[in-house]
């Protein structure tokens, strides 16, 4: 979840951030000038794609037909021409994607049914057993396929920010810093001793403090950042960011 510390950060680097969005990469794959926007989407597809196959099975679909179905949804989504339902105004990227994924369902299950398991190939193709693989883990079915949804949903973006942010820190040389530090980003705190920390670090109590500081500083950055993708408007990420904590810490 999001560090204790000051929330606050310019204007001008938010601003920065609504460039490129998700929805401006779902709006410009469906426009033929913009040929590097299809290779944009798909990444963003792989990105996003078990929260909802999470929701597929929630909705009570087996494992075949689930993979099936999601599958199906991001190879029609990431066709051109596909995207006449995205429109910023809808509200969060989350939700445009569940809506989408909802249609699917609802509208086009019966002619994708038809096709035989293995019969068409999918032009995008996902991990389909690590999907189920993953969804077993996933606590007991208590949660409503939507809150199952959205909580997967967080925790896949929190998911890749720490990823990105390990990333970072080891091509800078230092990857030990950030495995020493990084589960006191989710309030591990309380038991740690930086005076300890800085000793398997070979530095001082303060400068393991300090690190531990920077380490909050841009994971806050990296988090608003990976936020600000998700939503049309600078003024929505806070909002967003606020409801994503609720809901990573909410108990199933």
């Amino acid at each position: 979840m999001i560090p204790d510390d000051s929330r606050q950060e310019s204007a001008a680097q938010t601003a920065g951030q609504f460039t490129t969005t998700h929805w401006s990469v779902v709006l410009a794959a469906g426009d033929p000038r913009s040929p590097q926007a299809g290779e944009a989407l798909e990444t963003l597809c792989r990105a996003y794609w078990y929260p909802l196959y999470v929701y597929v099975r929630r909705r009570g679909y087996g494992v075949e037909d689930a993979q099936d179905l999601t599958q199906t949804f991001f190879a029609r989504f990431v066709e051109k021409g596909s995207f006449e339902l995205a429109d910023p105004a809808r509200g969060r990227f989350r939700t445009f994607l569940l809506h989408a994924l909802e249609h699917f369902l609802i509208n086009e299950w019966k002619r994708a049914h038809r096709l035989k398991r293995g019969g068409g190939t999918p032009s995008l193709s996902l991990d389909a057993d690590d999907a189920e693989h993953r969804y077993a883990s996933e606590p007991a079915a208590r949660l409503t396929p939507e809150r199952a949804y959205e909580k997967r949903w967080a925790m896949t973006l929190l998911e890749q920010v720490l990823a990105a942010l390990r990333q970072e820190y080891t091509e800078a040389g230092n990857g030990r810093v950030f495995e020493e530090l990084a589960e006191l980003l989710w309030g591990k705190d309380a038991s740690t001793s930086y005076a300890l920390i800085g000793e398997r670090l070979a530095m001082t109590e303060g400068a393991a403090r300090g690190a531990m500081h920077r380490l909050r500083e841009r994971y806050r950055e990296r988090l608003r950042a990976a936020v600000a993708h998700t939503v049309a408007h600078a003024d929505e990420v806070e909002d967003e960011l606020r409801y994503l904590v609720t809901v990573v810490s909410q108990r199933d």
